[in-house]
């Protein structure tokens, strides 16, 4: 299955992505030596300074607890609720991304990581760029470069690009998997506690 490639739909402020991180993890370990894996960045929510409304903060909390009940051993900190001023925007966490992949393929993986850890876990928010710019200094990145790299207009488009991708592979949310090999597209099932399912569905 060399020549497949595993389409793995995401945003880094996506909550069920969190949730996913371990099982996909197993996942990701058993198939990165047989095919592709590509990562395409779904944009949950685009730009804006509007302050989140309280409406919003209480549907995504209540998510929180949901993924926490149904996916066991993840956690957050609903302090971040308390000490940070939330914005409905994940744009800017997608383009840190793609500014990571910029300096190093190596670097895609651990943006992501570093994005999800600061906001589900320490408080902070990843919808700001000074936020995003001190993460990136953290995992290696060259910060200038970086800061250069964020809003500009390549970024910008690559993130459109994988946008109108990820319409086009026929995924319907985030997390989502979509297997194409030989022309032909197949949309994995997830199941969130069991990579040997999702495993089963990839080599069927």
């Amino acid at each position: 299955m060399n020549s497949a490639t595993l389409y793995y739909i995401h945003d880094p402020m996506c909550s069920w992505c969190w949730g996913f991180n371990q099982t996909w993890s197993e996942v990701r370990t058993k198939i990165e030596t047989q095919l592709n894996i590509q990562y395409v960045l779904g944009g949950l929510a685009p730009d804006t300074n509007q302050i989140m409304p309280v409406e919003m903060r209480r549907y995504i909390q209540d998510n929180w607890h949901k993924i926490e009940q149904e996916i066991p051993g993840t956690s957050f900190n609903y302090n971040f609720w308390k000490n940070c001023t939330p914005m409905r925007s994940t744009y800017p966490a997608c383009r840190a991304v793609i500014a990571a992949k910029n300096q190093a393929d190596k670097f895609e993986l651990p943006m992501i990581n570093i994005i999800q850890k600061a906001y589900y876990l320490q408080e902070e928010n990843p919808s700001k760029d000074e936020t995003l710019i001190k993460l990136s200094i953290s995992i290696g990145l060259d910060g200038r470069r970086f800061i250069k790299d964020l809003n500009s207009d390549a970024t910008q488009t690559k993130l459109d690009d994988d946008i109108k991708l990820y319409k086009s592979l026929g995924a319907k949310g985030f997390p989502s998997l979509v297997l194409e090999n030989n022309g032909a597209k197949k949309l994995i099932t997830i199941d969130y506690n069991n990579p040997e399912f999702i495993l089963k569905q990839i080599f069927a």
